[in-house]
């Protein structure tokens, strides 16, 4: 009996004590439902079981079982960019935050628990900005000097330790989207208003691959192709093959009166793709492209 007794308090402390493990760590997120606006990105960020969406106010994350927000840190993310990691995020910090504003360019490894300092800390906020899923190379546009860098294009090989200029020869239109593939830096694209353009040399020189009656509005690599969103006549989701050149139109939801803004696919499951339009629309498909469910309606959670 008395054996009975202590490895039943023995338990009891057990079960307790993994009790309040799993509320501390699962404390910093909590349900979420409502109205998602002003998303600056998207991504399925440090390979966790979700899609992250970036907004003015933190991150909402969706899951199988549901939709979810950060207790904490509230900062506005631009130039958000999912990694192996984590993400690699600017924008700025939250209304309660003691961080400087701007952002500058951040780390966050944990889920978005606490984020770390990269560079420009205090100086500039990036939008327009790509980095490398696995490789975490970073490509981006400084709008205006800073301490480092004057206004121009750069890319990073060393995670901003330090920075090269980019020529970005033959970009054309004011860039809405910077992509860079996954582990070889060498394949950049940017959505611009001028259309899709595609480097093949770290961003050196840039060629067109939509004509010029195309809005470039979103690009997004895998291994193997550029996913990009354009608009002329109406919006279009279009998957490039990058061995061969190849074309191919992609069906989606319906997209009358919008476009698509951001794209991503889920690097543990390659049948698995999201789309966040311009009106607040997000739409997942886990069958290939085949069909599409919705997750958010005009910025309503579904």
């Amino acid at each position: 009996m008395k054996k009975k007794r202590i490895g039943t308090a023995v338990l009891s402390a057990f079960l307790l004590l993994a009790g309040c493990s799993n509320d501390t760590t699962d404390s910093f997120e909590v349900p979420f439902e409502g109205e998602l606006n002003h998303v600056h990105g998207m991504g399925y960020a440090g390979n966790e079981n979700g899609l992250y969406f970036a907004s003015h106010t933190g991150l909402k994350i969706y899951r199988e079982e549901g939709w979810f927000e950060t207790a904490d840190n509230f900062h506005d993310y631009m130039g958000f960019n999912a990694t192996n990691e984590g993400f690699i995020t600017s924008g700025h910090p939250s209304a309660d935050s003691e961080l400087p504003n701007p952002l500058g360019i951040q780390r966050s490894i944990d889920s978005g628990k606490s984020i770390e300092e990269i560079a420009f800390q205090g100086e500039t906020d990036f939008h327009a900005m790509a980095v490398g899923y696995n490789s975490n190379d970073i490509f981006l546009i400084n709008p205006a000097k800073n301490s480092l860098l004057e206004a121009g294009v750069y890319k990073s090989g060393d995670e901003g330790e330090s920075w090269k200029t980019v020529k970005a020869e033959g970009l054309e239109g004011e860039v809405t989207s910077l992509a860079l593939h996954p582990a070889d830096s060498n394949f950049v694209a940017a959505a611009t208003a001028a259309g899709i353009y595609f480097s093949r040399d770290g961003g050196e020189n840039f060629k067109a691959i939509t004509d010029g009656s195309e809005t470039g509005t979103a690009v997004h690599f895998t291994e193997d192709h550029l996913y990009f969103g354009s608009y002329g006549t109406a919006a279009a989701l279009v998957k490039y093959t990058m061995e061969n050149e190849e074309l191919e139109p992609v069906d989606t939801p319906d997209l009358s009166q919008d476009a698509v803004a951001f794209i991503a696919q889920n690097p543990m499951d390659g049948m698995e793709l999201a789309i966040y339009t311009f009106e607040g629309n997000a739409y997942l498909s886990e069958d290939g492209l085949q069909t599409w469910k919705t997750l958010l309606e005009e910025g309503k959670t579904k």
